[in-house]
This record gives structure tokens, C-alpha cells and sequence, in this order.
């Protein structure tokens, strides 16, 4: 049976406001069948403690360490083509087939030079920067949900916070960086970073603190099924002050993932190269694996939290998911196909929020760090404060599945129909429904129209911009 037909429909709990459902949720407790690993999908059964460490040791050192490794080679050369269509050029282009090989060449050169350090720096503390800049990151990856049961610790309630602790810890391996230098820019650099990482996430975790509301947990698996009934049951569109608290995000996770216009603790027009000036060799890589692969795990906090997670904007994946997973060992190959498929939608949707990050990068100027400042504390805080204080009324005032019928943790197609309107109606939340379609139509039409202006962009460069080329050969002497 499913998971949650267990509670049957219309039955009254004593049930908290969803906020602190999301602090006292019994779900990892209780262990419910839809967070079942993928191991248990594809074996039939539940492993042991061996089984469960040689699996976990076999996907950290088999899955995720190629990943991230691979994910930031991928996004250096991405970066690197964007910005040269931006600016009419053609990006590398000698290594690999459109020169997908350069960052592999890059790195091998990296590996071969000289691994330097100044004299008068802190010789611990310089070689521990690199690595406690890398290995939060890492970390990170741990908690993300690919796919229904493809997360590595489906049971961590506090999964949404576990990686913001985590990336936390990156911003000491700057300070570190730019402190053990001795270098006046690499300090300059490490300060600015303190300032800037310390001020942004006041605005970063309000945004995170009011979809949280919104959903009612901190479970990142069950953030996924929550959403799982198509694109009006995402997150990002449950009410205008999410919604709103989405872009609230985007950019504070710009600024403290010290991306453009905020990459003042590097700016070469000032600092030569900011907190990382003197490093060199796999140091100097390190960083620059921290920075593109923090890239991919502030955009999948965005994608898990608020734009859906795993699931497709149509719904099927909650559909068949809640079928099959009743009885799984029926539908084993099923379930591994439709993980693989989620796998896929996660990493698109991370992907191009990533995109996103690139093409500002390369679009706007860099503000002079009292701007970014100003930004953060008389413009960020005070509109996620308002945010938060909507929020949290609209969540007192407007009914939803959580405090309409006062089911626990209602999901879609375990619960109610999320095309039905007889079931929202018999929930008492048709209110929701009609703000959420609205909402979702908007975002829709936000999204249709960014894609066709990069599309448009892209079928035009050869006709409105003449793009540069390679100089012609000198002529040999006649």
C-alpha cells in the first residue's frame, strides 16, 4: 500500500504549524517505503551494516569524487565558451572536439608546475587553505537528492541546513588563503570575502527559511515528493512571497559564492588576484574546483528547494513513482529507469540555473564593495524580512493541505489528485490551487521567454555579429 494511505483522508492529528514540522518531522524516524536507497531498488533487499559501508565507500570513491572533479572541468570549459560567444570569439577550440579536452589539459599543466610558496607565509596554514576550501564542497554533494532514491542519506531531516553548515566552512579556507600569505592583496581579498560571506547569508537563509515554511520539512527527499505533481505544486510557486524569495536567493547565492558582480575578494583589476594571489600548481586548481562545483551545489539547493527537485513540470514522475513503489519488487527495472531519468532532470535543471550565474557573470559590471554592501544590508535583508513576515501569514491565513484536513505530510498522488479540483475543493484549498496556477503561469512565461531570447541569440550570431577569426597566415617570402 502507499506509504501514506496509512493515514486515511480527512483524519485530524494534533499537528504543529508547518515550521515546526520541519524541526520535529517523524519521517526520518519512521523510515517510510518511499525513502528507500536505491541499493534496496536494485538488490530487493535491505543491507546490512557491511553491505551498507561497502556501498557507501563504493559510491564515494566510484560516483561522487569523478563527479565533482568531472562537474568542474565541465563548467570551466562551459564558462569559457559562453563568454567567448558573448564577446564574439570562438573559446577553445584545439583540445578534444570543440575543445571539450581543455580543462583536462589544464589540469594536467597545473599538476607539472612548480608548487610555490612564499617565504614568509605560514607554511601550514597555506597548504591547509586549498583543501578546507574543497572539502566543505564535497561534503555537500552528500545530501543532495538526485532522484527518489538516489540520495546518499534519505533519513537526514535537517538535510537543507546540513549543506548550508557545510558550504559554511569554505569561507575559512579564504580567510585562511589570503591570511597565511602575508601578501597585502591576498589579505585584502580574505577580508573582503568575510565581510561579504558573513552579510549575504542573513538574506540567503531567510529565503531558504521561508520555502521551508512553505513546505513543511527540512528532508530533502520528502522536499522532492512534495513537489511531485507538476509544475503548480513546486515550491517556487506555493505563494507570491516564495516566489518571490526565489530571486531573493539567486542572488544572494551569487555574492557568497563570490561570483560576478560580487567577486570582489578576487577582482584582478584590483587585487591582482585577490585571497589565492600567491598559489600555484593543484592550490591554485583546488580553488578553482571549490568555486565551479559550489556553482552546481547553490544551484541544486535552488533546485531542490523551489523549482521541483527530480520531478518533470508535467507530474509523471509523482505519478509513476507512487504506483510503482507500492510494490517495488514488481516494478524493479521501473524504478531504476525512472531514478536515471530524475538524475537527468536534477542535473538539467542545476545546470541551468548554473548558465544563469555564467551569463551574468560576463553581462554585468563589478560594483565597488560598499555598493555590494549597501546591497546586502539596506536592500536584501529588509525585503526578505518582509518576505518572511508574509509568509509566515500567509501560511496562518490561507488554507492548504497542511491545515485544511490536517493530514500529516499530505503529497500528491498519495494523497489527493494535483489536477483534481474536487480534491483540492474537498481539502478547502482551492485558493492555493488558483494562486499557484497563476504563479506557475507566470514562471513559465518567464522562462519561455529567457529561452527563446538565448535561442534567438544563438541561431543569429553568425548574422548580427561578426565574430572574430583566427589571423590569416603571413605569406612566405617570394
Amino acid at each position: 500500500m502507499p506509504p501514506l494511505a496509512r493515514i486515511p483522508a480527512g483524519r485530524a492529528v494534533n499537528q504543529p504549524m508547518p515550521i515546526l514540522i520541519a524541526l520535529t518531522s517523524p519521517i526520518a524516524a519512521a523510515a517510510p517505503d518511499w525513502q528507500k536507497t536505491f541499493f534496496e531498488i536494485v538488490s530487493g533487499h535491505a543491507p546490512d551494516v557491511w553491505e551498507r559501508l561497502l556501498a557507501s565507500i563504493a559510491l564515494i570513491a566510484v560516483v561522487f569524487i569523478p563527479s565533482v572533479l568531472l562537474l568542474a572541468m565541465f563548467s570551466i570549459w562551459w564558462e569559457r565558451k559562453v563568454c567567448a560567444h558573448m564577446q564574439s570569439r570562438p573559446g577553445p577550440n584545439r583540445v578534444g572536439p570543440i575543445g571539450i579536452l581543455q580543462s583536462l589539459a589544464d589540469g594536467i599543466k597545473l599538476i607539472l608546475k612548480e608548487d610555490l610558496q612564499p617565504s614568509a607565509a605560514d607554511p601550514i596554514l597555506f597548504r591547509l587553505a586549498p583543501y578546507l576550501s574543497f572539502s566543505p564542497v564535497f561534503a555537500a554533494f552528500l545530501a543532495l537528492p538526485f532522484g527518489p532514491n538516489l540520495t546518499f542519506e534519505p533519513k537526514l531531516n535537517a538535510g537543507v541546513f546540513w549543506i548550508l553548515a557545510v558550504l559554511s566552512i569554505e569561507v575559512m579556507g579564504v580567510i585562511l588563503a589570503g591570511w597565511s600569505s602575508n601578501n597585502k592583496w591576498a589579505i585584502y581579498g580574505a577580508m573582503r570575502e568575510a565581510c561579504q560571506m558573513v552579510s549575504y547569508e542573513i538574506p540567503l537563509g531567510l529565503s531558504i527559511i521561508i520555502g521551508v515554511m512553505a513546505a513543511g520539512t527540512l528532508n530533502l527527499v520528502e522536499l522532492g515528493h512534495l513537489q511531485g505533481g507538476g509544475i503548480h505544486t513546486w515550491i517556487v510557486f506555493k505563494n507570491p512571497f516564495v516566489f518571490c524569495a526565489f530571486f531573493v536567493y539567486f542572488i544572494a547565492s551569487l555574492a557568497s559564492n563570490k561570483r560576478a558582480p560580487f567577486d570582489l575578494p578576487e577582482s584582478e583589476s584590483e587585487l591582482v588576484a585577490g585571497f589565492h594571489t600567491e598559489y600555484s600548481g593543484m592550490r591554485f586548481a583546488f580553488f578553482f574546483f571549490a568555486e565551479y562545483a559550489a556553482m552546481f551545489i547553490v544551484g541544486s539547493i535552488q533546485t531542490a528547494l523551489f523549482l521541483g527537485g527530480w520531478n518533470d513540470p508535467f507530474g509523471l514522475i509523482g505519478y509513476h513513482y507512487s504506483q510503482w513503489i507500492a510494490d517495488p519488487g514488481a516494478h524493479r527495472n521501473g524504478l531504476i529507469l525512472l531514478n536515471l531519468i530524475s538524475i537527468g532532470i536534477f542535473i538539467t535543471k542545476a545546470m541551468t540555473i548554473v548558465f544563469v550565474q555564467m551569463w551574468i557573470r560576463w553581462t554585468l559590471p563589478r560594483p565597488r564593495i560598499d555598493q555590494v554592501l549597501y546591497a546586502c544590508v539596506k536592500v536584501l535583508i529588509p525585503a526578505a524580512c518582509v518576505l518572511l513576515l508574509g509568509a509566515a501569514l500567509w501560511e496562518l491565513l490561507v488554507p492548504s493541505w497542511h491545515q485544511a484536513k490536517l493530514i500529516e505530510n499530505p503529497l500528491p498522488w498519495f494523497n489527493y489528485h494535483p489536477f483534481s479540483w474536487a480534491d483540492w475543493a474537498k481539502g478547502g484549498a482551492t485558493t492555493s490551487l488558483v494562486v499557484q496556477a497563476i504563479l506557475a503561469l507566470i514562471g513559465v512565461a518567464i522562462a519561455s521567454a529567457i529561452t527563446l531570447w538565448v535561442a534567438y541569440a544563438f541561431l543569429t550570431r553568425r548574422t548580427t555579429h561578426q565574430r572574430l577569426t583566427e589571423a590569416e597566415p603571413i605569406p612566405e617570402p617570394a
